[in-house]
């Protein structure tokens, strides 16, 4: 026996020990700088001689190859006879000699995608581990010739049972074609933001819009794939990136090949497949705290009303269901199927003709004509042509009624003799156009005066004494003048234009259907005629200067 009360083979002096432990089989392996006397086999063939036949043999590998100079298990217990326990007594007995043991047989198994291959080692014809070349012959016998790794094979014949030696390139696919949106409908019913991160809860963003030629989305095209290549050298097909038809739906337009863009103005409709501009907008409910404020470049249709404070203005007709109460509407042809009230606080206007039930105190203004269903109260109703309250009452009573051709009517002011304007002959538009222009033109004469007297004062000045920073302040002066002077010009013919447009309107007149009150001031062509009696079924006209009853 050993020192130990266990026996042993080796020591210091022969790089390695095993003890055959009570509780196990331990191998020790010492570190040196020198290369090892032995190789894994050896250690394998002792474990063989004596009896040690089941055991861990990446365990024994790692010990070889690591030499940390600890004992390491790498056994279960096994009985030794006399005859070995004498043997392994002996102090630093020799390794016992591997040259008939015969070599493990080595196992390629390929994946079923052949993209890798794998060797294991098969101990059961022999225990010693093939080296790096008996590797490489037996992948080149299975026909694996691409990808080889050696440095992993290097490492696998050092006692690892199973390994990778070969990996091939995987076939990269295309990317698809997808559809990149210009566009966020995520953003609805989020209320804006101002420049101070105040939020504007009358404006909610319900609606995406657009105006024509703007980009709706950009196709971005599918990709070709990238081909692999397998551990047999064979190609492997890349699959390609699959193509996606353009989502142009009505009223959309496709540029090029993947660029759509809108074909109008108007709202985004987006189905997922189709995306589509829709010139007309409909509001399900009415306009107010659900809605904010709507401002839409086409034409809108609202189920409901337009509470107060809350404002409707479109490029497009413009169509309320239900009432106006101190709201604001703006539009091409606008028509109100309720009526339109808000103390004096409302105002309705169109490019074309307003149609409205009633109005009380309201502001109508309307391109060409204006209808009431029934009475307008109190109100300031401006037409370019003509004015018509026809309905079942067909009252005009207090306020303001201004047309340029003919104002008809049932009932023109009321027993009471409430002061009622009328003003016929006039397009109230142009008038105020007019109005504009001229004051417009008055303005830029007095600049422009102004402007010529200071650089009639600075020429009699030496310029050689001016600073360069006054003189370029001179200069400035000198080149403002020239636009003020083209829009001089410009407002002159147009002043002249409007004079003879207002001056051909010889033609208004009034037409009562049924009575015309004491209280009407009535203007016709500028002429002015205070009603003092009552009128039946009467039209009021212009004759040589003069208002005149006529035949209805």
């Amino acid at each position: 026996m050993a020192e130990a009360n266990y026996p042993t083979l080796g020591g210091i002096d022969a790089g390695y020990k095993y003890e055959f432990r009570p509780d196990g089989v331990y191998l020790t392996i010492y570190p040196s700088e020198d290369e090892l006397l032995f190789e894994l086999s050896d250690m394998r063939q002792i474990l063989r001689d004596y009896g040690v036949l089941d055991y861990d043999v990446a365990l024994l590998a790692r010990t070889v190859r690591e030499a940390s100079g600890q004992p390491q298990k790498i056994a279960a217990p096994v009985e030794v006879t006399e005859e070995q326990i004498e043997k392994l007594s002996q102090p630093s007995a020799p390794l016992v000699s591997d040259e008939l043991e015969e070599y493990a047989a080595i196992v390629v198994e390929v994946s079923r995608d052949k993209m890798r291959a794998s060797v294991k080692f098969d101990t059961k014809r022999g225990s010693k581990l093939p080296d790096f070349q008996m590797v490489m012959d037996a992948l080149k016998e299975k026909g694996i010739v691409y990808g080889i790794d050696e440095e992993a094979i290097e490492q696998g014949v050092k006692g690892y049972s199973i390994f990778v030696a070969a990996e091939g390139d995987p076939a990269v696919p295309g990317e698809n074609a997808y559809i990149d949106r210009k566009f966020n409908l995520g953003v609805k019913g989020r209320p804006v933001m101002d420049e101070y991160d105040r939020v504007d809860y009358k404006n909610l963003n319900l609606f995406v819009l657009v105006k024509a030629n703007d980009t709706l989305a950009i196709r971005i095209p599918q990709t070709k794939g990238t081909p692999g290549k397998d551990v047999y050298g064979e190609i492997v097909p890349a699959q390609n990136g699959r193509p996606i038809p353009m989502p142009n739906g009505k009223n959309t337009i496709v540029l090029g090949e993947n660029q759509l863009i809108a074909a109008i103005a108007g709202q985004i409709v987006d189905t997922g497949t189709k995306i589509s501009v829709d010139p007309q907008l409909l509001i399900k409910s009415s306009v107010g705290v659900k809605t904010g404020n709507i401002e839409f470049d086409g034409g809108v249709t609202i189920n409901g009303d337009v509470k107060p404070g809350f404002s409707v203005k479109a490029t497009g007709d413009v169509e309320i269901k239900g009432s106006v109460n101190g709201g604001e509407v703006e539009g091409r042809n606008v028509i109100i199927g309720g009526g339109v009230t808000g103390a004096n606080r409302c105002k309705v206007q169109a490019q074309l003709d307003v149609r409205v039930a009633f109005a009380e105190n309201a502001v109508i203004e309307a391109g060409k004509d204006i209808y009431v269903a029934d009475v307008a109260l109190h109100s300031t109703l401006r037409a370019g042509k003509r004015i018509i309250v026809e309905g079942k009452h067909g009252q005009i009573m207090g306020g303001m009624a201004v047309c340029g051709e003919e104002l008809q009517a049932k009932i023109i002011g009321n027993e009471a003799y409430v002061i009622t304007r009328v003003s016929v002959g006039v397009d109230p538009n142009l008038q105020r156009e007019y109005h504009n222009v001229c004051k417009s033109y008055k303005e830029g004469k007095k600049k422009l005066l102004h402007i010529t007297q200071t650089l009639n004062t600075l020429s009699k000045i030496d310029m050689s004494k001016i600073p360069q920073e006054r003189l370029n302040q001179l200069n400035a002066l000198t080149r403002s003048q020239f636009p003020i002077a083209g829009q001089l010009k410009r407002d002159e013919k147009r002043i002249l234009e409007l004079e003879a447009l207002l001056g051909d309107m010889k033609h208004g007149r009034v037409r009562v259907d049924d009575t015309l009150y004491p209280g009407v001031r009535l203007s016709i062509n500028s002429i002015v005629k205070s009603i003092q009696e009552e009128y039946k079924h009467c039209t009021m006209l212009l004759e040589d200067g003069q208002i005149v009853l006529g035949a209805y």
